[in-house]
């Protein structure tokens, strides 16, 4: 498993308080909203902020773009990784 894609899987469990899971039983192709994990507009603002924190990453405005880095872990490690080499 990708190191960063774990660390971003600890953070979102850590972040929601997500008692029930453990970080390394993410898929990291599953769908982070709706059917896939389940979260909510809400934790998507608290994952935000955690991102933010830990990455020290910008999320402009919610558009298209933003929800896409947010579909799954892979993409979100992607789009931190394409933070981190600006």
């Amino acid at each position: 498993m990708d190191e960063l894609e774990l660390e971003v899987k600890t953070l979102i469990v850590n972040a929601l308080n997500l008692e029930d899971i453990e970080p390394n039983t993410i898929d990291s192709e599953e769908p982070l909203f709706g059917d896939g994990l389940g979260l909510d507009s809400i934790d998507a603002l608290e994952l935000g902020v955690a991102l933010r924190k830990a990455f020290g990453i910008k999320i402009e405005s919610v558009n298209d773009d933003v929800k896409a880095h947010f579909a799954n872990v892979r993409s979100l490690a992607q789009f931190i990784r394409s933070q981190r080499a600006e």
